[in-house]
């Protein structure tokens, strides 16, 4: 599950991290009150107004602006709050503003100038260990610096068993050439930052900038933050941060009604029982000359009523061609499935697309036949072959 910025401020704070100070906002006058109250607690004069979304690249779109006065925070609110962004993570269509986020200014004159590092925690699968990576070319995108400038990427891998030692916290410190009160905030720094990730159930945590103030203090500038979703179970609290308005509505609905469902930018439609099936149904879609439109998997209990959500939700959308049903008959027998196939597709009157049935296993040529004999717009097949060439027939 992803989490705005402020929400993964929040998470690291609570273990010990610095952050910078904000208050958000979904309206320009509660902008200004936010901006009162952040100059009463914090002292600052200058603020930062900053769109609240689940994507990076939010300040060359023109989602992050700097106010001087009072008057410009409501005036810059203003702009942000219901202007879409498109960056580069949120596709063509962008993302709609309804949250900003107005922070304390920490770029302070001092005995030093600031400076911005790229720091993130993340799963290495193939260790099976975490790793912190970090650079000290922060404030950019950091897969332009790997690609670009590799060397300026260093990596330190954390047993998970053990936990970060000392050491390793020192050595991100030091190979980022820190010393001094900057050396021992960094140490600290990135010592909290692993045990919220670890603490927190994240699979991502990334701070970019990490910024060293001119008095040495390390600060997160901003936050991104992924809490692995089976792990929601232990932390209520983080549950309840969910925007869904950030999420693509019918994957929410989708998943209320307990649907594993992910929209992908294809022709044709699929519903599986199972998220193997799934995968492989996919990869045959591919061989037949189509695209999928989504990975839907319906569960073992394939009853009419479960179908009928399925196929509503997969018809919303409009660049759907045909849809394929696959569904290995283990738990639920083939024929009980047919029949819910066939229920639904009466109950929901015309079907505009055509539809493949493939239903395999425990009375599979029982199914096949009472789908054949419907009188329906549903083929049907056995063999996954049988169902790729109808599939191309579909699309062609």
């Amino acid at each position: 599950m992803n989490l705005h910025e402020y929400q993964g401020k929040e998470l690291i704070k609570r273990f010990g991290a610095r952050i910078q100070e904000g208050i958000t906002a979904t309206t320009p006058e509660e902008a200004l009150a936010a901006a009162k109250e952040l100059q009463e607690k914090t002292g600052t004069n200058i603020w930062v107004v900053k769109a609240q979304i689940h994507a990076g690249g939010r300040g060359k779109a023109g989602g992050v602006k700097v106010a001087t006065s009072l008057e410009a925070v409501k005036e810059k609110a203003s702009a942000i709050l219901g202007a879409t962004l498109v960056t580069p993570q949120t596709g063509p269509k962008g993302k709609l503003v309804n949250k900003v986020l107005i922070a304390q200014d920490v770029y302070y004159p001092g005995e030093e100038e600031p400076k911005e590092y790229y720091i993130s925690v993340l799963l290495d699968r193939e260790l099976s260990k975490n790793v912190i990576v970090y650079s000290t070319e922060g404030g950019m995108d950091i897969e332009e610096v790997a690609d670009k400038t590799p060397h300026l990427i260093h990596k330190e891998w954390i047993d998970p068993m053990l936990g970060i030692q000392p050491f390793q916290a020192r050595k991100v410190a030091f190979q980022l050439g820190l010393s001094g009160v900057a050396f021992k905030e960094m140490v600290k720094f990135v010592t909290s930052l692993y045990n919220a990730f670890t603490g927190n159930d994240c699979s991502l945590l990334e701070i970019n900038p990490a910024l060293k103030a001119s008095d040495g203090k390390i600060i997160a500038v901003d936050t991104k933050c992924v809490v692995d979703g089976n792990a929601l179970g232990r932390h209520p609290d983080i549950a309840a941060m969910r925007d869904i308005t950030e999420e693509d509505p019918t994957e929410v609905e989708a998943g209320e009604v307990g649907l594993n469902f992910v929209k992908l930018d294809g022709n044709v439609g699929c519903m599986v029982n199972g998220a193997g099936l799934a995968m492989a149904t996919m990869d045959i879609i591919k061989l037949s000359g189509g695209n999928p439109a989504n990975f839907l998997d319906v569960g073992g209990t394939a009853d009419a009523q479960r179908v009928e959500t399925a196929f509503k939700i997969i018809l919303k959308d409009p660049s759907v061609k045909a849809i394929l049903v696959n569904i290995f008959g283990g738990i639920v027998r083939c024929d009980r499935v047919a029949q819910g196939v066939i229920d639904a597709y009466k109950n929901m009157g015309t079907i505009d697309v055509p539809i493949i049935v493939r239903l395999q296993g425990t009375n599979a040529e029982e199914a096949k036949a009472m789908i054949d004999a419907s009188g329906l717009r549903v083929k049907s097949a056995i063999l996954l072959k049988e169902a790729a060439a109808l599939v191309q027939e579909a699309v062609a």
